[in-house]
């Protein structure tokens, strides 16, 4: 059974910075193409960083310059390190892993971790 657990999650003031990481089991994760994605309250969930299995990172536009994510191949999976929030990035985030292979594709997610960035 995959399972993919986020931390990392709390209350943060603006301007201030969280680690978050995705610990997985019953899954190679190094076949997989690791992300995190959030959903922000009355709003739909929206793609936040990626790593693929090479090792090649993508972002979304509202938070390049300020989120680095990472992955580990012998302990958690994926981190995002999350620098300078604004209250924007209020959300529950949310691991995904995802892979296609033969046309098949398999997507895992984790249950999210809350975000709050308020004074």
């Amino acid at each position: 059974q995959v399972q993919l657990v986020e931390s990392g999650g709390g209350l943060v003031q603006p301007g201030g910075s969280l680690t978050l990481s995705c610990a997985a089991s019953g899954l190679t994760f190094s076949t997989y193409d690791l992300g995190w994605y959030r959903q922000a309250p009355g709003k739909e969930r929206e793609f936040v960083a990626q790593i693929r299995r090479s090792g090649i990172p993508n972002y979304a536009d509202s938070v390049k310059g300020r989120f680095a994510i990472s992955r580990d191949y012998t302990g958690n999976p994926v981190e995002l390190q999350m620098n300078a929030l604004i209250p924007e990035d209020t959300a529950v985030y949310y691991c995904n892993a995802v892979r296609i292979t033969n046309g098949i594709k398999n997507d895992f997610w984790g249950r999210g971790t809350q975000v709050t960035v308020s004074s």
